[in-house]
């Protein structure tokens, strides 16, 4: 850390007021202030709800063991948005306007775009590349379910995981080589707080832009496109399920058709459509919490006005905060899910809040 001096923070904002008030035209102080109180005590409501479920995910699959791949890979699920979810946690505090402007011993606003919002882009996309691969291992499992079990092991799985949280969030390193903290003296506060200095060279400049071009926009677009693209063929394949077991049966032929299915298709079991089912309810739940932050990623990616230090940067955090809160109640609404499309959890999660009267 350094030691740096600089003049009252205070008496800069006041300076800067009616330049910032141009600049960020559309949102005025009162108006900026007021929308933030309203929003934030919203989200952060969301936000426990989001992290009280998602520890429960946790614990009940640990309890469920992880003989399947599947508990192995919704406990990473449920791991990245508890992260996410904490993460954002903090960013919103460090914007709310009392905690913003109380007088605290560090900057929250520098600190909280380097420990929270640059952090939980990538940890975001954990979420993402893990909800792309819980859904093409069910089109697998469709397309080839006898090779699928024999390659797809909970062995691999965690491996999987492991390269996928080492993939999204590894890059954040990189960025962090551009950002130091630095102790500041301000005197007519007549104290010293932590503050965030930031090497604004070319080549430092350039490495944070081909990482968040790479890990903010590509690697989201491409894990959303993975989404989407294997929820229409579950979709598909479901309804082509549903059908044949129909037409099987008003033909009066149940039980031989019920024989060759198990035989050429498997996964067709209850148990692998139950499954089936579930992963298209959370890959919708994704596409549809998702889709706003991926609009504002392409956004922020087209146009140059509108970045944090930009004309329009109040504009730019309003409608981050926004996607924060779409990304916690998809964080949020997954316990529903299992809950209602999983026997084995719903029995667990009883079971631990003790909501089942014994058996006698």
């Amino acid at each position: 850390m350094e030691f740096l001096m600089t003049e009252d923070p205070l008496a800069i904002k006041e300076a800067q007021k009616q330049e910032s008030n141009l600049a960020n035209g559309l949102l005025d102080d009162e108006q900026y202030d007021l929308f933030l109180m309203i929003l934030i005590p919203v989200m952060q409501i969301v936000n426990l709800f989001a992290l009280i479920g998602n520890v429960i995910n946790i614990v009940v699959f640990a309890k469920l063991g992880y003989s399947e791949t599947s508990n192995i890979s919704l406990t990473a699920l449920a791991l990245s948005d508890l992260l996410s979810v904490v993460l954002n946690m903090w960013v919103i505090l460090c914007f709310w306007p009392p905690f913003r402007d109380s007088r605290l011993p560090f900057n929250p606003i520098n600190l909280t775009l380097f420990t929270g919002v640059i952090l939980r882009v990538f940890t975001i996309r954990t979420v993402a590349c893990i909800t792309a691969f819980i859904s093409f291992e069910r089109c697998l499992c469709i397309v080839a379910p006898f090779k699928v079990k024999k390659i797809i092991t909970p062995r691999f799985t965690v491996k999987a995981m492991l390269i996928i949280a080492l993939l999204t969030i590894g890059p954040y390193s990189l960025i962090t080589v551009r950002y130091n903290f630095v102790w500041v003296f301000y005197p007519q506060l007549n104290a010293t707080i932590l503050d965030l200095e930031t090497d604004n060279s070319a080549r430092a400049l350039l490495v944070e832009k081909i990482v968040l071009t790479i890990w903010g926009v590509v690697q989201p677009v491409v894990a959303f496109v993975i989404v989407v693209v294997c929820t229409i063929f579950l979709v598909v394949q479901l309804r082509k399920m549903a059908s044949w077991r129909k037409s099987a049966t008003s033909a009066g032929r149940q039980k031989e058709d019920n024989s060759a299915l198990k035989e050429a298709a498997p996964n067709s079991s209850s148990k692998e459509k139950r499954l089936a089912r579930m992963v298209v309810v959370i890959a919708t739940n994704f596409i549809v919490c998702f889709t706003p932050t991926l609009a504002l990623l392409l956004a922020n990616a087209a146009f140059e006005e509108l970045h944090f230090l930009g004309p329009y940067g109040r504009i730019l955090l309003v409608l981050m905060l926004i996607t924060f809160l779409g990304e916690s109640i998809s964080a949020g609404v997954n316990i529903l899910i299992y809950y209602n499309m999983t026997t084995k959890f719903r029995s667990t999660l009883r079971q631990m809040l003790h909501l089942d009267a014994p058996e006698n």
